[in-house]
């Protein structure tokens, strides 16, 4: 049975993101615009032109926000019920309905009462959906500004905080984010030339360089300006880093400015880690689960296996006499490293001098990958060894 399309909006501070699900339940188009809401309200009626314009004509609508939040209005409800009004007259003979928390959807009428719902509500749409879909799960939502966590157990979601600020409280929203978080919100200071150096409480550079230098920036993600209003480039975005610890460009070379941004991405990362084992961390000692810190973030397994069992385990549907070769870069690699001695080689993979189970050690991932096309080549020799000896064999025999 075809049922109507539906437009989803979800109207930030910063983007508005919209998609189009057809009468046949596919998704048909999302996009995301910039719309620096702050600024005024034009900002928002260009954008909604726009993805109007894109994604067609619709008799349904659906409505997230966070964008209550920004400074334009005296306070969220303001903002909520603004902000419902301005879709709701550019959509005058659509259907519009506002999602409001735990109590769903409500008509664009009923917005003003339902406000406290309503507002920064959309991490609860898609959270509540995914729960839906599985059992148990840790929820982990990062956009440009925030990162959402909350945990999915039997279907439901089991958040400790509703509003922003209890959320907050609870470390479940994060203002952490791929783009426009301040670098002075990442670290106040870093390892740089042999020294930890203060970083700058101004508004120099962004998350959006961090990323850009570290090749991890997702493609299309950063679509408002930068902080000097200058070009978004590896050169531009080291530039804009090295005025975070009062240097100027030149006075480093491009590896420093690399290795500056790796080890912000890593506190930015560490800091959304050490939130969600806190959240976690109850559920697991309640289940036959364990979580673990490791070098790479967090881990969590069975209760009474590790890496080691995982490769006794993968071992058994191997033939006898199989070689297994186990690569690994992490601490909790070691357990694999242990298990693996009797049937094959482990390798550690990093630079760092530390003890290890391992037989032998590769320097980084781009070694592996020269590890691993060179024993290509050294197996499909040695099996063409073979084939030209059978081959000889069977001459001879012959």
């Amino acid at each position: 049975m075809r049922r109507e399309s539906v437009v989803g909006w979800d109207l930030g501070g910063a983007h508005l993101k919209a998609a189009r699900l057809g009468g046949s339940g596919r998704v048909e188009n999302v996009l995301q615009i910039p719309c620096p809401l702050w600024q005024g309200l034009p900002h928002l009626h260009a954008a909604l032109e726009q993805a109007s314009k894109t994604l067609g004509r619709s008799a349904l609508h659906g409505l997230t926000m966070t964008g209550e939040m920004v400074d334009l209005f005296p306070d969220r409800a303001q903002g909520v019920t603004r902000l419902v009004g301005e879709v709701r007259e550019r959509l005058p003979d659509a259907k519009l309905l506002v999602y409001a928390g735990a109590g769903g959807f409500v008509g664009s009428g009923q917005a003003a009462d339902a406000a406290d719902r309503i507002a920064s509500a959309n991490w609860l749409a898609s959270a509540t959906l995914v729960a839906s879909r599985l059992e148990a799960a840790l929820f982990i939502d990062i956009g440009s500004t925030t990162t959402d966590l909350a945990v999915l157990q039997g279907g439901m979601v089991r958040t400790v905080g509703q509003g922003d600020s209890d959320r907050l409280l609870a470390g479940e929203l994060l203002y952490t984010g791929v783009v426009r978080t301040p670098i002075m919100a990442l670290a106040e200071e870093v390892p740089f030339s042999g020294s930890w150096v203060p970083v700058m409480a101004e508004y120099f550079a962004s998350s959006a360089d961090v990323h850009r230098l570290t090749g991890r920036l997702p493609e299309g993600a950063d679509q408002l300006p930068a902080a000097d209003n200058g070009e978004k480039t590896v050169t531009a975005s080291a530039r804009r880093l090295a005025r975070m610890i009062g240097r100027d460009l030149d006075s480093a070379p491009p590896a420093a400015w690399r290795r500056l941004a790796e080890w912000l991405a890593r506190a930015q990362a560490r800091r959304i880690e050490d939130a969600c084992w806190l959240l976690w961390r109850p559920y697991c000692d309640q289940a036959p689960m364990h979580l673990d810190r490791t070098d790479g973030g967090l881990e969590l397994r069975t209760r009474g296996r590790d890496k080691g069992t995982a490769v006794l385990s993968l071992l058994t549907h191997e033939p006898p006499g199989a070689i297994a070769v186990y690569l690994g870069d992490d601490v909790s690699d070691e357990d694999a490293f242990r298990s693996v001695r009797d049937f094959g080689i482990g390798v550690r993979v990093g630079a760092e001098q530390r003890p290890s189970l391992a037989a032998g050690q590769l320097p980084s991932c781009e070694a592996v990958a020269d590890f691993l096309e060179a024993w290509q080549i050294a197996v499909g020799t040695q099996a063409g060894h073979g084939e030209a000896n059978r081959q000889r064999t069977a001459l001879e025999n012959d």
